[in-house]
């Protein structure tokens, strides 16, 4: 059996005490052509879809509420959400919230709406 080198575990609490931003993805690791992120969530985002892909929400702590045209999606803590490709979302948290996001590299954050609240990937402190 092969025992993974340090570098090869990532430990998604330290991640997010490296950062306090909201709304600004920083890569955690990748697998094939997706990337993982961590992410601080506070506050109404931009409506926006992802014509081309799903996104995956994993909420670690807090509640994030998904608006949909027609639903509310509530997540706690634990809770696992997949927005389908082309689905207008708009993401709010009313307190912070972290989580993990799983989409394929490259997904902007805003997806087709652009804006200022566009946010590159960010890479975590090594």
């Amino acid at each position: 059996m092969t025992t993974p080198a340090a570098s090869d575990v990532h430990n998604i609490s330290r991640a997010l005490a490296t950062f306090s931003e909201h709304w600004q993805p920083h890569r955690l690791t990748s697998v094939n052509d997706y990337d993982v992120k961590v992410v601080k969530l506070l506050g109404e985002f931009v409506w926006h879809t992802h014509p081309d892909t799903d996104e995956l929400f994993l909420v670690l702590s807090g509640e994030l509420v998904i608006r949909l045209r027609d639903r509310e999606v509530v997540l706690g803590p634990d809770d696992v959400f997949v927005v389908p490709r082309g689905t207008e979302h708009c993401p709010v948290a009313a307190a912070e919230v972290s989580a993990v996001l799983f989409e394929p590299t490259g997904t902007v954050n805003t997806g087709d709406a652009g804006g200022e609240m566009t946010s590159p990937l960010r890479e975590l402190p090594a």
